[in-house]
C-alpha cells in the first residue's frame, strides 16, 4: 500500500517548495534563537585582551589586569578571538557582536545539517532540538569559534567515513587556526579518538550497516592526527598549549565552586532538553532494528559523559549528536512505517499537479513573509542599546561600577569572581582587580584561597590585611558582606544597592 507515488516532479530551482521552505524555516529560527545580548561575565575581560593585544600589538604574556597576579606568567590561549570580538565590538558596538554570535551558530548548524542523512522533517526537528540544548553556551567568548570548528571537524570526519572525503590538508591547517584562538581545541582530538574507537571496532566486529573505514584508511587518520598534534606548537606559547587543557580541567575549584564545570543540575529548566535528546537517541537507536554503527556509539557515550561530567559540554553534545538522532530516527521511523504494511517512499509533500503548485507557492511565499517579519522584530530587540544597558544593570554591578569610577575609592580593590571580567572592562587600569574568570591563571590554591575570604572562613580578616585590600566590592547578599557589617570596626560601608556593596577601610593601608 503507497502513501503516494514515489515519483517526484522535477522542481525548479526557484520554486519555494515545502521542503525548502521548512530548512529556511530552521534557520532562521536557529539565528533568532541565537540572536541575544551576548555579554556573560567572562565576555568582558576577552574584550579587554583583545583591546590590550590592538592597542600594544602583543600579545600578552604575563598578567596585565589583575593585583593579585600581576607580572606573572599568562597563557592567553583565545587570543586571536579576542581580537575578533574586540573588533566588532568597536566597529558597531553589541549589535554587531550579537550578530556575529548568530552567524557563527547558525554556520555551525550549517555543517551538522550537511551531515544529516534523513527525512526533512525529521532533520529539521532534530536541527532544533540541538540547537536548544547546545544554546547553554551562546555569549560573545572565545569558545563560541571552537563551536563552530566542533561543527566543522565533525563534518569533515563525517565525510571522510560515509563519503570519502579528504582530511588533509583541512584538518591540521583548522587546529593551527584552533590553538590559537581557544584551548577547547582538544575537542578536536576527541572527536578523533572516537572516530578511531568506533571504526576499529566497526571492523573487528564485521559492521555492515554503515561505511566503514578500511585499515589502511585509519592509519591515514593516525597519520593526520599525528600532523595535527604537532602544529598545535604554533602559536605564541608554543609547546605549552600541549598541557593547557589539562592543567585547566585539573583545578578542581572549578568543579567544586563554577557551576558551568560542575554536572548538571537536571532541575533547571535549560538542562531539561538535553536530557529529552538523550533518551531520544537512545529510542532511535533501539527501535531502528538495525546494528549501531559504533563510532555513533562512541560519540553519544564520549559527550554524554562529558555532558555530565560538566554542564559547559552539553553544548558540544548538542552539537555532535544531532545528525546520529537524525539518522536512527529516520531508520525507525520508516522502519515503523513498513510495519503498518506501507511502503519506504519519499516525502513528497511537493509533488502535486502543476495546476495546484501555484496557489501553494503563494501560500509557501506568504508564510516566509510572515516568519521573516517576525524574526525581525525578535532579533531587533536585543540590538537596541536599552536592551543591553538594561541586561547589564540587571546582571552585573552597573550602578556600583559607577560609583568607583566617580569616588575613587583607595586601592587596592577584592572584588567577587563573577565580576571580575566586568571590573577588567570598567575600571582598568586605573583598578587591577583581584580575580576574574582566567582560572588557569589564579590557580587552585589562590581560588580556595578567595573563597576561605568570601565564605568568612577562620582567616579571613588575615588574607585581606595580607593583600593589602583597601576596598571590597561583593554581592549585596553574600556571607563576606553580612560579616563585614557585623565587625564592622576598620571597614565602612560607603555603598548597597540590592546586587552589590562597596565597603573600604576606616584607615586605608598605605
Amino acid at each position: 500500500m503507497n502513501v503516494m507515488s514515489s515519483r517526484v516532479p522535477k522542481i525548479s530551482s526557484f520554486t519555494l517548495t515545502t521542503h525548502r521552505l521548512l530548512v529556511i524555516i530552521v534557520f532562521v529560527a536557529i539565528f533568532t534563537m541565537a540572536v541575544r545580548v551576548p555579554a556573560d561575565t567572562d565576555t568582558w575581560w576577552h574584550l579587554s585582551s583583545g583591546q590590550y593585544i590592538v592597542e600594544n600589538l602583543t600579545i600578552p604574556t604575563t598578567d596585565p589586569f589583575s593585583y593579585t597576579k600581576f607580572g606573572q606568567p599568562w597563557i592567553d590561549h583565545g587570543w586571536l578571538a579576542q581580537i575578533f570580538w574586540y573588533g566588532l565590538y568597536s566597529l558597531g558596538g553589541w549589535a554587531l557582536v550579537a550578530l556575529a554570535l548568530a552567524t557563527l551558530v547558525t554556520t555551525a548548524f550549517w555543517f551538522v545539517w550537511k551531515q544529516i542523512e534523513a527525512n526533512v522533517f525529521i532533520a529539521a526537528l532534530s536541527m532544533v532540538l540541538g540547537a536548544i540544548v547546545s544554546s547553554v553556551v551562546w555569549a560573545a567568548r572565545p569558545q563560541m569559534v571552537t563551536f563552530l570548528l566542533v561543527a566543522i571537524t565533525a563534518y569533515l570526519l563525517d565525510r571522510y567515513k560515509r563519503h570519502n572525503g579528504r582530511l588533509l590538508p583541512w584538518l591540521p591547517l583548522i587546529m593551527i587556526l584552533w590553538v590559537n584562538i581557544h584551548g577547547g581545541y582538544a575537542i578536536g582530538f576527541m572527536l578523533m579518538v572516537a572516530y578511531l574507537i568506533g571504526e576499529i571496532t566497526n571492523v573487528v566486529t564485521g559492521h555492515q550497516e554503515d561505511p566503514v573505514l578500511s585499515w589502511s584508511r585509519l592509519r591515514h587518520l593516525l597519520v593526520v592526527m599525528a600532523i595535527c598534534l604537532a602544529v598545535v606548537v604554533i602559536n605564541p606559547h608554543t609547546w605549552r598549549m600541549w598541557v593547557y587543557p589539562f592543567q585547566t580541567v585539573g583545578i578542581g575549584a572549578l568543579r567544586d565552586f563554577i557551576q558551568e564545570w560542575q554536572s548538571p543540575d537536571f532541575h533547571l529548566i535549560y538542562v531539561q532538553p538535553f536530557v529529552v535528546m538523550l533518551l531520544l537517541i537512545v529510542a532511535a537507536m533501539g527501535r531502528a532494528g538495525r546494528q549501531a554503527d559504533w563510532t555513533d556509539l562512541a560519540l553519544v557515550a564520549m559527550w554524554t559523559m562529558w555532558a555530565l561530567f560538566a554542564a559547559r559540554n552539553i553544548a558540544i553534545f548538542g552539537l555532535v549528536t544531532t545528525p546520529i538522532l537524525a539518522r536512527y530516527a529516520d531508520i525507525a521511523w520508516t522502519r515503523q512505517w513498513e510495519t503498518w504494511g506501507y511502503e519506504r517512499v519519499p516525502f513528497a509533500a511537493d509533488a502535486v499537479p502543476t495546476s495546484r503548485r501555484q496557489p501553494k507557492q503563494l501560500l509557501n511565499w506568504v508564510l516566509l513573509g510572515l516568519i521573516v517579519i517576525a524574526a525581525l522584530i525578535k532579533i531587533a530587540v536585543p540590538l537596541t542599546p536599552g536592551a543591553n544597558l538594561k541586561a547589564e544593570e540587571a546582571s552585573l554591578p552597573y550602578e556600583a561600577i559607577q560609583f568607583i569610577q566617580r569616588e575613587q575609592p583607595p586601592t587596592p580593590i577584592f572584588n567577587s569572581y563573577n565580576w571580575g571580567g566586568y571590573a577588567i572592562f570598567k575600571l582598568w587600569p586605573a583598578y587591577r582587580v583581584y580575580i576574574d574568570g582566567r582560572t588557569d591563571l589564579y590557580d587552585d590554591t589562590f581560588i580556595r584561597r578567595y573563597l576561605d575570604v568570601m565564605t568568612a572562613t577562620d582567616g579571613w580578616q588575615q588574607t585581606l590585611d595580607e593583600d593589602e585590600i583597601n576596598t571590597i566590592l561583593i554581592e549585596t547578599n553574600s556571607t563576606l558582606a553580612k560579616f563585614l557589617r557585623l565587625e564592622s570596626s576598620g571597614w565602612e560601608e560607603v555603598y548597597q544597592d540590592d546586587m552589590a556593596t562597596i565597603f573600604t577601610r576606616v584607615n586605608p593601608l598605605p
